[in-house]
C-alpha cells in the first residue's frame, strides 16, 4: 500500500508540473510581440517547446489526444529556418545596437559597457532560458562563428549553472551540452587553456565521455608542447564584407542626428501644393531633411484607415525579399524582410495614394514610368543594409521595364515602431526615425543622369515592433519635362 500510494503521489506530482507548464505556455496571449526576446521565446515554444512537452512522460496518461491535437498544427508551426533565423535576429541586434548579450538575457536593452539609458524598455521584462541562450549560441555555433557562440554559450552555462539539477522539459539542451560547445569554440578561437578549464567542468558531470576525455589530453598536451599562441581578440564576422559597417551602425544607434550648420538655414517646415489642383484644399506638410541629397518629409501623408488597407491588401501576398544581383534577383542575408506589389487597381485606396505620389512629387506615375507599389513588412530583427535604390550596372533587372534608371524614391511608412527602424543615409551621415503615416522623397539620381552616392541608405533593424512601408520607385523615362536635364554633374 505504502508503495501504491508512493507512485501515486509521484505521478500527481509529474502531472502538477505538467500542468503548470501548459499553463506557462499560455500565459498572457495579450501580450504584444513587439519585444524581440519574447517574439523569439515564441518561436522557439511553438517550434521545439511544445513538442518536448507533448512527448514528456508527464504527459504519458493523455498521450493519445495531446498527440493528435499537435498532429492537426504541425504544419502550420515555425520550422527549423524560422527558428535559426529568430536567433540570428537577436545575434543581429546585439551587433547593430552594440547591445550586452547578458543584459538581453535578463530582457534589458543596454549597450554593452552601460552608462547610458536603455534603447528600449519593454512595459513588461522577458527574459531567456539557459535552454534559449545555449540555441542562440548553438546557431553561431553550427555556422563557424566563435564570435557569437562564445557570448551566447557563456550565458547560457551561466544560467545553466544556476538551475543545475532542476527539471525543465522543453529544455532540449543541458548545463553538459552548453559546456562542450563552449569548450570547442574557445579552442577554435585560441584559447586553449580556457577550453581545458570547461572540458574538466564537463568531465565532473559526465567522467564517462570518451570524446571529452580525448579532448582534455590534446589541449593538456598543446599547453606542454608550448606552441599555444596568446589569443587574438574575436573579429566579428562581416558575412556580407560591408565597408561602411561601423557608420551603419553608429547612425542606427542615433536616429535623426543634427544637420550640419551650414544647411541650417536651408531647412523649412512648409505647406506644399505644388502647383497641383489636387492638394490645393489639403496641402501637403513638407519638412525639409537634408538638402544634398534632397530628402524631404511629407507628415500625415496616409490616414491609419488607409495605412491598414494597404497592409490588409498585400498581407496574403508577402513573401521573403530579393535583391538584383547581376541580372538575377536571389534571398540574402543583408535583406530580411517580406514583400509584396499592388497594383493602383488593387483596390480605389491604392489608386488614390498613386494620385497624391504623383502630385507631391510632380512626376509621371503612369506605366511604365513607375513600379506598382511595393509593401514591405520587417518584423523581428528585419533590417536591409546599405544600398542603393537606382542599378549602379547596365545588366540591373531594373532596365528589363526599358523605361531608364530610377530616379525617385517615395517611401511611406505604414506603422510605427517601437525602437530600431531608422532609415540611414551613410555617406551623408544622417537618419531619420520611422514616423508614422508618413512618406520620405529622395531624388536617387542627379540631373545628368548619374547616380547620386550621397543616397547610399539603409533600413536599421527593428529593435522593438513591427515596421510597414510602402516603396514607389520612379523610373527616369517621363519625367524630362518634369525635371529637366542638366549637364553640370553637381545638380
Amino acid at each position: 500500500l505504502r508503495a501504491y500510494l508512493g507512485e501515486e503521489k509521484s505521478r500527481l506530482h509529474r502531472l502538477d508540473r505538467f500542468y503548470k507548464k501548459v499553463q506557462a505556455l499560455h500565459q498572457d496571449p495579450e501580450a504584444s510581440v513587439d519585444n524581440p526576446l519574447l517574439a523569439f521565446s515564441l518561436i522557439k515554444r511553438l517550434h521545439s517547446d511544445w513538442p518536448n512537452v507533448i512527448y514528456s512522460e508527464e504527459a504519458t496518461e493523455n498521450s493519445q489526444a495531446l498527440h493528435d491535437g499537435f498532429k492537426e498544427v504541425e504544419q502550420e508551426l515555425p520550422g527549423d529556418e524560422d527558428l535559426a533565423g529568430a536567433a540570428q535576429a537577436l545575434m543581429r541586434l546585439q551587433d547593430v545596437y552594440a547591445l550586452s548579450v547578458k543584459g538581453m538575457a535578463k530582457g534589458i536593452f543596454q549597450r554593452a559597457g552601460g552608462g547610458r539609458s536603455p534603447l528600449y524598455s519593454p512595459g513588461r521584462r522577458i527574459s531567456l532560458s539557459a535552454d534559449d541562450c545555449f540555441h542562440v549560441g548553438k546557431v553561431a555555433y553550427d555556422k563557424g562563428d566563435h564570435y557569437h557562440s562564445i557570448s551566447w554559450l557563456e550565458e547560457a552555462v551561466s544560467l545553466f549553472r544556476l538551475s543545475y539539477g532542476s527539471w525543465n522539459p522543453e529544455d532540449r539542451s543541458s548545463l553538459e551540452d552548453a559546456l562542450d560547445h563552449l569548450a570547442f569554440s574557445y579552442f577554435m578561437a585560441g584559447n586553449i587553456s580556457h577550453a581545458l578549464s570547461l572540458s574538466k567542468e564537463f568531465l565532473r558531470y559526465d567522467p564517462s565521455n570518451q570524446r571529452v576525455v580525448r579532448n582534455v589530453a590534446k589541449y593538456e598536451k598543446l599547453l606542454e608542447m608550448g606552441k599555444v599562441v596568446s589569443p587574438q581578440p574575436l573579429q566579428r564576422p562581416n558575412s556580407t564584407h560591408l565597408q561602411s559597417r561601423d557608420a551603419y551602425e553608429e547612425l542606427c544607434q542615433r536616429p535623426r542626428a543634427q544637420p550640419p550648420l551650414e544647411q541650417l538655414p536651408l531647412l523649412s517646415c512648409s505647406y506644399e501644393t505644388n502647383g497641383s489642383p489636387y492638394l490645393l484644399l489639403q496641402p501637403a506638410k513638407k519638412e525639409m531633411v537634408q538638402v544634398q541629397p534632397y530628402v524631404a518629409l511629407y507628415h500625415d501623408f496616409i490616414n491609419d484607415a488607409e495605412a491598414e488597407t494597404i497592409k490588409g491588401l498585400a498581407g496574403p501576398w508577402l513573401q521573403r525579399s530579393v535583391v538584383a544581383s547581376g541580372e538575377k534577383q536571389q534571398k540574402v542575408e543583408y535583406r530580411i524582410s517580406k514583400s509584396a506589389w499592388l497594383k493602383d487597381t488593387a483596390h480605389p485606396v491604392v489608386q488614390a495614394l498613386e494620385q497624391r505620389i504623383s502630385a507631391v512629387t510632380g512626376l509621371d506615375l503612369r506605366p511604365p514610368y513607375a513600379e506598382y507599389l511595393q509593401v514591405v513588412n520587417y518584423g523581428l530583427g528585419g533590417h536591409y543594409e546599405p544600398h542603393f535604390d537606382h542599378a549602379t550596372s547596365r545588366k540591373s533587372p531594373l532596365y528589363r521595364m526599358k523605361s531608364g534608371n530610377r530616379i525617385a524614391t517615395v517611401m511611406i511608412y505604414l506603422s510605427a515602431v517601437e525602437a530600431g527602424g531608422a532609415t540611414a543615409f551613410i555617406y551623408a551621415n544622417f537618419s531619420i526615425p520611422v514616423v508614422k503615416n508618413a512618406a520620405l522623397f529622395w531624388w536617387n539620381l542627379r540631373r545628368n543622369g548619374d547616380g547620386d552616392d550621397d543616397t547610399l541608405h539603409a533600413g536599421c533593424p527593428v529593435l522593438a515592433g513591427d515596421k510597414w512601408v510602402a516603396n514607389k520607385w520612379i523610373h527616369e523615362h517621363g519625367q524630362e519635362f518634369r525635371r529637366p536635364c542638366s549637364t553640370d554633374p553637381r545638380d
